[in-house]
């Protein structure tokens, strides 16, 4: 620690004597400066011991005094020490009362002691205290690595937490706390997940501090990694500001835990790799060898149901890989709080994951979704809500989910997710599953423009023939299809003689140039009659 006056005092070569504030005497000194000045406030910086010997001062002056002692004291002066035998036998009492008035200590030396000899126990003190810190500093360093290397993050939370006498939590790309230390830390650690959200969304590397009367702690949080998107982020609360041996202590942490990041991204690539082998293996219809391949990486994954997840994004190629990075890291961010493997692949312009049936990884994606589908209709309060969940929200990710299939399926769940993803895209949707293809209506695809555009196409003779007055073609047509060929039935609905129906149909085949008689030729005439009926 930095030397005080106690210590100064007590400095058997100083001599040095108290004349007032013997109370305060445990302040740290930061520095010995000498100045006969009448106002030496515009060159001090706060934390000094002031060195004078009253050259330029009318010492004996009560009000010169109260002001002079007054003005170092607002200036942060912390004592102020005053050579007797030089300009004065002793020190003048308007001085020793004005120190006493505003509780400054006053200390006297000896004509004896030069004031160099007190600028170099301060000095000497300051050197003595870096010193131990950085001492301090390595040995913490060497048993952070130590623990970096053998107990993982955890162990170097702990060590951490004991380095600056308070606690450590690290986050995960999510924001989620995945390790903390002491155990009670976690609950604290969990109330700062706004912070850390903050934090993420800015530039890499990136800090700041939580404090204030709502908090019962300093807090230091600090993001991990050397991407553009941080992995992880740490935090770090004690009850004061950090020292220098805590600082190096809490530096030693960040380094170590980056290259932990970064060695665990190197192992996520060859992970990957494996898991496309796999992937291609499963869609090729092989799952024994994708098993054989992918041995214990994927646990039970590809023994039980599982979905596929097609993502794509239409954004530039920049914001397309960092919005599907985003996605990966929701998704293996959620799976590894809940202990569930998931297989996630990075496909060109598309990201592919398998995911256990009504899993982790499953309801992120919906959770993602839903954010998002809630921040287009209501954009001013919900944009907030998927920057928690995963940044970018303007970065157009679609989503196609399939049906749970087995591994031997793989290939038909593959094309239902990309069935979904089409429709996705088409509709606007942020995430579409193939099972809602299956229990829904084929009309609401018939909303897409080519398919409109080729109805108005088929249609429109007999449009023009109606507009002339000459007979209700289109309406004879769709009635006597909703009835399924039936005549009289038709007739009916329309209010007509069942000839006249008959007369009227004749015309449609002439003007189309088309059989009614036709299954498809019929079909095709009551498709385009839905697509271009009115909403």
């Amino acid at each position: 620690m930095l030397p005080t006056l106690a210590s100064l005092v007590h400095h058997s070569a100083l001599k040095l004597t108290v004349r007032a504030g013997e109370d305060r005497l445990d302040v740290p000194v930061r520095w010995a400066h000498v100045s006969e000045l009448a106002d030496p406030v515009p060159y001090m910086e706060g934390g000094e011991l002031l060195l004078v010997t009253a050259l330029k001062l009318d010492a004996e002056d009560p009000e010169t005094m109260r002001r002079y002692v007054r003005r170092l004291a607002g200036a942060g002066v912390v004592g102020l020490g005053f050579a007797v035998g030089v300009n004065y036998d002793e020190i003048p009492e308007a001085l020793v009362d004005a120190c006493a008035r505003e509780g400054l200590p006053l200390l006297e030396v000896p004509r004896r002691t030069p004031f160099l000899a007190i600028t170099k126990a301060v000095s000497a003190a300051i050197a003595a205290d870096q010193y131990r810190a950085v001492t301090a500093g390595f040995a913490a360093q060497r048993e952070l690595t130590r623990q970096a290397l053998g107990a993982g993050p955890e162990g170097l939370l702990a060590v951490l937490a004991a380095q600056v006498d308070g606690w450590a939590a690290l986050y995960d790309a999510s924001g989620a706390v995945v390790a903390a230390a002491p155990e009670w830390a976690g609950r604290r650690a969990g109330r700062l997940t706004a912070d850390v959200e903050r934090l993420r969304e800015r530039p890499a590397p990136a800090s700041s501090v939580v404090g204030g009367p709502e908090h019962e702690d300093r807090v230091e949080l600090h993001t991990i990694g050397t991407g553009r998107r941080p992995r992880a982020a740490l935090a770090v609360g004690t009850a004061a500001a950090l020292g220098t041996a805590e600082r190096y202590a809490l530096h030693s942490a960040i380094a170590l835990l980056t290259l932990t990041t970064e060695r665990s991204r190197s192992l996520q690539a060859a992970e990957q790799r494996i898991g496309a082998a796999v992937l291609r293996m499963l869609l090729a219809g092989e799952p024994d060898h994708a098993r054989a391949v992918a041995g214990d990486l994927y646990g039970e994954l590809l023994d039980a149901p599982f979905r596929v997840v097609l993502a794509e994004c239409v954004a530039a190629t920049a914001e397309r890989a960092e919005a599907l990075g985003a996605l990966a890291e929701l998704v293996e961010s959620a799976t590894a709080r809940s202990g569930e493997p998931v297989l996630v692949v990075p496909e060109g312009e598309r990201l592919v994951v398998l995911a256990a049936d009504g899993g982790a990884a499953v309801a992120a994606c919906a959770q993602y979704a839903a954010a998002r589908e809630a921040a287009r209709e209501q954009p001013g309060r919900a944009g907030a809500a998927v920057r928690e969940i995963v940044p970018g929200e303007d970065d157009e990710l679609v989503v196609g989910l399939s049906a749970p299939v087995g591994p031997i399926a793989a290939a038909a769940a593959y094309k239902q997710a990309e069935q979904a993803l089409s429709v996705a895209r088409r509709r606007g949707r942020v995430l579409v599953e193939h099972e809602q293809l299956a229990a829904g209506s084929v009309l609401p695809l018939l909303a897409d423009d080519a398919v409109k555009a080729f109805a108005d196409g088929l249609l429109r003779p007999l449009y023009e023939h109606d507009a002339t007055g000459r007979g209700d073609l289109v309406a004879s047509l769709r009635a006597w299809l909703s009835r399924h060929g039936q005549w009289d039935a038709a007739a009916a609905d329309l209010g007509v003689h069942r000839h006249t129906l008959r007369y009227r149909m004749r015309r449609v085949e002439e003007i189309l140039g088309r059989s009614l008689d036709d299954p498809d030729v019929r079909m095709e005439l009551w498709l385009a009659l839905k697509a271009t009926a009115p909403e």
